[in-house]
């Protein structure tokens, strides 16, 4: 069987087979995969722009993982196909991207075979006497490797190199450590990225852009359920993770997303409990002022546990402003909602917040925080970071 019948019968099968109509070239530049295992989905949104910041500084084709998600009853992460919620196109615009399940299909049979697949960490995970990054060890590393039939055959660890391809030459190292010639692939046990996200690469932001799916069910919902005219969307973080997680806002200040009210050296503030889980007083207190600066006819609520109907229903009745959440709150509905209203009160620390408001600033309209600004105050930097539950 000659070269060209062999490229026929393995484009038929690349049609067959793939997810997408796109026939996708081998990038000799190389791909850059990574399992957005760390936190839910305002965590990975975080992840996923510093990781298209690398891939970019390396010109690598980044593949696009899907969604690692938690659901009730399920012994195992799920995971959902990066297009689900999100266009492709216009990540097309700024980088060369492709789904992962396209790159599993058509580009990984060549470049990145069975049997010949490296895995790259910054050290030892787990056993430190293992010698191996363990990339599969656990929920969701796993799971997601297993949704691709994905084993690993060796180990990298790229310490000292870092993901900080914006203040250092860290591009042009990992280019000349890891040429695209030995390594076509480069995998990873986590995002190549830091969190939260870098300030630089907040305005990554405005390639993301909500499926036709998720564009949809925001507009049926505003256009059913909401009475017309203006309306604020809140955010209600205070399901019993995060009250024990903002008991440690004290001593880790720039916990979570912190600094997209406080600045990423805490120069406009330091986090209070307040801000992290704000009382009663507080919410009802935004939100009145919200409705009367923004004349708003409705309130959307999106929350991770009490969403507060009753109450706040209570407390507007009389300025006839009506109450609303989804029936079965699906997460990106609520923050693509969130972007859609007049006036958005978000969480500082939490990272869902903060994808909605870097929408928000995107479009270039307001938003706030809950109890924020505040008085001014000594301030100590922190680089103390961590993980949203």
């Amino acid at each position: 069987m000659n070269w060209k019948i062999i490229f026929c019968f393995t484009l038929l099968s690349m049609l067959e087979t793939s997810s997408s109509s796109k026939i996708y070239n081998v990038d000799p530049s190389g791909y850059v995969l990574y399992c957005p295992c760390m936190g839910r989905f305002g965590n990975q949104a975080d992840h996923f722009l510093g990781s298209l910041a690398f891939a970019k500084a390396l010109d690598r084709t980044l593949a696009l993982p899907p969604w690692v998600e938690y659901r009730y009853g399920e012994p195992k992460s799920v995971q959902v196909p990066f297009t689900t919620y999100f266009k492709i196109e216009p990540l097309e615009s700024f980088h060369k991207v492709m789904p992962m399940e396209d790159f599993m299909e058509q580009i990984a049979p060549t470049v990145w075979p069975p049997g010949n697949r490296t895995v790259f960490c910054y050290m030892p995970r787990g056993n430190p006497d293992s010698e191996s990054c363990n990339a599969k060890e656990g929920n969701p590393f796993g799971p997601f490797w297993d949704t691709f039939d994905v084993d690993f055959n060796r180990s990298v660890f790229y310490g000292p190199l870092n993901y900080d391809v914006i203040h250092h030459n860290m591009g042009d190292a990992w280019r000349d450590k890891y040429s695209s010639e030995d390594y076509p692939v480069l995998a990873f046990t986590g995002a190549p990225a830091s969190f939260p996200v870098q300030e630089e690469n907040r305005r990554l932001h405005r390639y993301l852009e909500w499926s036709d799916d998720i564009d949809q069910r925001a507009e049926e919902f505003i256009r059913n359920a909401l009475p017309k005219g203006a309306f604020i969307g809140i955010h209600l973080r205070n399901g019993p993770d995060w009250e024990r997680a903002c008991e440690h806002i004290d001593s880790t200040p720039s916990l979570f997303a912190a600094a997209q009210c406080l600045g990423y050296r805490n120069e406009y503030g330091r986090a209070t409990q307040e801000m992290c889980l704000p009382s009663r007083e507080t919410i009802l207190q935004q939100t009145r002022k919200a409705i009367k600066d923004y004349s708003a006819k409705s309130i959307f609520v999106a929350s991770d546990s009490d969403h507060m109907i009753d109450e706040l229903k209570k407390e507007f009745k009389r300025m006839n402003v009506s109450v609303h959440r989804m029936p079965n709150p699906v997460p990106q509905v609520d923050l693509a909602i969130l972007g859609r209203s007049n006036y958005f009160i978000a969480n500082c620390i939490s990272s869902f917040s903060a994808f909605a408001k870097r929408e928000r600033d995107i479009k270039g309209i307001p938003s706030g925080f809950w109890a924020f600004p505040q008085k001014p105050q000594n301030i100590q930097n922190s680089s103390s970071r961590s993980d949203e539950l």
